[in-house]
């Protein structure tokens, strides 16, 4: 069964790896969740998906089918809770991640980590630029987001060595650390969930305006000087 951990992200750091890279539109609408079961129709872009969730001893299995837009938009209407976010790839290492950044019901940007191996999953080390772990609070579940809405978000710091660290992502020179294992396609996930998503790809990284880079920089300098 897959692991996910899953941390904060500071909005500024968020922002920048908006601008480097591409990410995919998602909405997503919950029911009203039932014993053995759960259902909730995602839009990706233009594409539509309704997603039957059966609980077992075992952990969650998805059942998918692919619907039309139309349905999917008035499926949507008709949930009980909703969330909307960009979701984008970024390589942490030679691992795939994924960045979510929320619009609806809140904004909120979070980090995930996805292991098919638990130990491994343990073994992670975030880097700088990651922000505190919520993988043990329900709340920052998809469900718990578009039912309950946001919970109290603290705010999370950055740093000088938190930039550069991200920076080195976005350069893939942070790949060294996991020279062994060779990067993989991703193939994105029907229900795109912060704590149960697969995601394998590989991101053609773009040259960040430098000026961006200057601004964020002279912001963490500190005051007075």
């Amino acid at each position: 069964m897959n692991s996910t951990r899953v941390f904060l992200l500071s909005p500024a750091l968020a922002r920048l790896i908006e601008r480097d890279r591409a990410g995919e539109h998602v909405r997503q609408g919950y029911f009203a969740e039932q014993p053995d079961r759960s259902t909730h129709v995602q839009v990706t872009g233009e594409v539509g998906h309704l997603i039957l969730t059966s609980h077992s001893a075992r952990g969650p299995i998805e059942d998918v089918a692919e619907i039309s837009l139309g349905q999917a938009e008035a499926l949507l209407g008709l949930s009980a809770g909703k969330v909307e976010y960009l979701t984008i790839a970024i390589d942490v290492g030679s691992h795939p991640a994924t960045i979510q950044r929320f619009v609806a019901p809140g904004p909120l940007d979070l980090v995930s980590m996805t292991y098919k191996d638990d130990k491994k999953a343990r073994k992670f080390q975030p880097p700088a630029w990651f922000g505190p772990e919520v993988s043990p609070d329900p709340s920052y579940r998809l469900r718990a987001l578009a039912l309950d809405g946001l919970p109290p978000v603290p705010e999370v710091e950055i740093s000088n060595p938190a930039l550069i660290s991200l920076l080195d992502a976005l350069d893939h020179r942070d790949r060294e650390v996991e020279p062994s294992h060779p990067l993989r396609a991703r193939t994105p996930a029907p229900s795109e969930a912060a704590f149960d998503t697969e995601d394998e790809q590989e991101v053609e990284g773009l040259t960040i305006e430098d000026s961006v880079i200057r601004d964020l920089a002279r912001s963490l300098q500190p005051q007075g000087r």
